[in-house]
């Protein structure tokens, strides 16, 4: 992965030379010498921006939609007794 700097003038006069760079890796285009912004291939960015799941999503398990699950229905005196504290 190649990295390239430009500075602001550079890259306002060949946006065409930094795209071409940004498909070998992230080029700082730099303002008073000072990195101020990246510019990546969308590739790059996809990778950089495909966050962690979270708990809740990974627990979702959306591949499990189709099982069919009916459990029993509680009635009459199937319900549980609550315990004795005394």
């Amino acid at each position: 992965m190649a990295i390239t700097t430009l500075s602001s003038r550079e890259f306002n006069q060949d946006t065409a030379r930094a795209k071409r760079a940004a498909k070998k890796g992230p080029v700082f285009i730099t303002d008073r010498g000072r990195p101020a912004h990246v510019l990546l291939s969308i590739e790059q960015y996809e990778k950089l921006a495909d966050r962690q799941k979270s708990i809740v999503e990974m627990l979702a398990m959306p591949e499990v939609a189709d099982i069919d699950f009916e459990p029993p229905r509680l009635g009459g005196d199937e319900f549980p007794v609550p315990p004795d504290l005394s």
